[in-house]
């Protein structure tokens, strides 16, 4: 995404706390910074993008309110932002606990805490709190024996939410 976004002469900037991530993405010219999006939008305070993606972190922050109105501030008005997450329920247990990390070991044991899913309800309230309108919610699947991943209509364990900026 990175390497298509500077061949388009897009000005982006990527935000990672695993230092091997980092490294390799700076490594490639890419701009990434060892940071969260709270700590990002603080010392980047003004600056403002068309677009803004916070993909498979939520469910690993500590505080998904604070990193979602992170993310709102770093978006100019009529910006586009994304979060994808897992969602709350026992199917996304068995398919991204049990199934990824334990049967399909496309994962370390221990990636996920369930406790730390969050609902398409439970995020969309916290992006309107933030001043951002929810334009969609798609669900994103994946077959184990395809190796194949497609999004649809299916949010009931990994979805993306879509927002803008008023």
């Amino acid at each position: 995404f990175l390497d298509l976004a500077r061949s388009k002469g897009i000005e982006t900037h990527g935000l990672d706390l695993n230092p091997k991530a980092v490294t390799a993405a700076q490594a490639k010219g890419h701009d990434v910074h060892a940071s969260t999006a709270e700590a990002f939008a603080q010392s980047h305070s003004g600056r403002q993008f068309s677009l803004v993606t916070a993909f498979e972190v939520m469910e690993h922050v500590p505080d998904p309110a604070s990193t979602v109105e992170a993310c709102a501030q770093l978006a100019k008005a009529g910006g586009h932002v994304f979060f994808s997450t897992i969602n709350r329920n026992p199917k996304a247990y068995l398919f991204a606990v049990i199934g990824a990390e334990y049967l399909l070991h496309l994962l370390p044991r221990g990636t996920h805490d369930y406790a730390k899913f969050i609902t398409p309800a439970e995020l969309g309230a916290l992006c309107r709190r933030s001043g951002l309108r929810v334009e969609a919610i798609i669900g994103m699947t994946y077959n184990p024996l395809t190796k194949i991943y497609a999004l649809g209509a299916d949010a009931s364990v990994n979805y993306i939410v879509h927002c803008v900026k008023d």
